[in-house]
């Protein structure tokens, strides 16, 4: 197949497009705007072999993403182009309606045009996988409750309430215009070449460079992590085998209070790489006022793509969360490179398809 990725320079589309290229014969276009979160680095061990292609795109360019999807023929589409950072969209909501909201609206026209070209046959297989988050369901009360595919939408932050808004674009595009579409909502992701400003990068950074590890709250809020890998090959598996129309959420069974989070980074830092005075790096754990909305707890409900397609995540909180601490303390320069923009500077030479 050829299957053509938005945001793949991002945390979560490199790693499905590093998935699709070592795992599968498939060919891969990926469209990407490269704003800060986007790093062609992160596609370093890929970005040479034959069956990558790169389109610099921005997903509100209605023109670029039309000649993109006709040159390229994908057979699916695979929608993680995003702003995806809450704090970020409480400081300056205007880009997360512009990208998550506008842009998904051009890229589906985009695609709708595309889709109406196909042969009868292709029409039938073709996909559109728009990949969104829980955060989508709002805050869950109990402490046993989870998210299902079933529970009413009520987003606290301008993040999710644009995430909401672009899964409605996208159910509507399938009712009314009958495109063939795939939604997944997934629990919070961690792993190799996260953005520094997402909780975990931000802990193992802070603490090696002996900085305060500020924590919103009392740090009680309840999150479930999703091993990012194990999100790309669900999501591999959605988009092969979903039923369209359906949603499937996706979990990584691993609910974890944000202190735990941070204390288990500090635990396995103190047996990785001590300080030098030989106290724990737990000390540096700092609360701070919490922000504005800030739900409490997240839970996925992920029974229906483990029943019907058979994914279950390979990754414990406890193996995931290790490997992602070692892949960083082996991996500085990346993380110095983000930090100081010098990323941002180093467009590496892809194939323009």
């Amino acid at each position: 197949m050829r299957i053509s990725i938005t945001g793949g320079a991002g945390f979560i589309g490199s790693a499905v497009i590093r998935y699709l290229i070592q795992n599968t014969q498939h060919d891969v276009l990926n469209i990407d705007k490269l704003t800060y979160a986007g790093n062609l680095e992160s596609l370093s061990d890929i970005e040479q072999n034959s069956r990558y292609y790169f389109n610099q795109i921005d997903i509100c360019d209605a023109t670029a993403l039309e000649q993109a999807l006709n040159n390229f023929q994908p057979d699916v589409i695979m929608h993680l182009a995003a702003e995806s950072h809450v704090d970020r969209s409480i400081d300056g909501p205007a880009a997360f309606i512009q990208t998550n909201i506008v842009g998904t609206y051009t890229l589906l026209e985009a695609t709708r045009k595309y889709w109406l070209t196909l042969t009868q046959d292709k029409k039938q297989r073709f996909r559109f996988h728009h990949i969104s988050t829980d955060e989508v369901y709002g805050d869950l009360k109990g402490t046993t409750d989870l998210f299902t595919e079933k529970t009413a939408y009520d987003p606290s932050s301008p993040y999710s309430a644009s995430k909401a808004s672009s899964d409605h674009l996208v159910r509507a595009w399938h009712r009314t215009y009958g495109l063939p579409v795939l939604i997944t909502n997934c629990s919070n992701n961690y792993g190799p070449y996260h953005f520094p400003e997402k909780l975990i990068p931000l802990v193992i950074l802070n603490a090696l460079e002996g900085k305060k590890l500020p924590i919103y709250g009392n740090g009680q809020q309840v999150r479930d992590w999703l091993f990012v890998e194990d999100h790309a090959r669900a999501l591999y598996v959605v988009a092969t085998q979903g039923i369209v129309g359906e949603t499937y959420n996706i979990g990584g069974h691993n609910e974890k209070q944000n202190i735990e989070v941070v204390r288990t980074i500090c635990q396995i830092l103190d047996e990785l790489q001590p300080r030098a005075d030989q106290q724990s790096y737990a000390s540096l754990i700092t609360f701070v006022k919490d922000r504005p909305g800030h739900d409490q707890r997240y839970a996925i409900d992920a029974s229906k793509i483990k029943n019907e397609l058979g994914w279950v995540p390979k990754q414990s909180f406890e193996t995931g969360i290790r490997q992602t601490v070692e892949w960083y303390l082996s991996h500085l320069d990346w993380c110095h490179r983000v930090q100081d923009g010098s990323y941002q500077r180093e467009r590496l030479g892809v194939q323009q398809s």
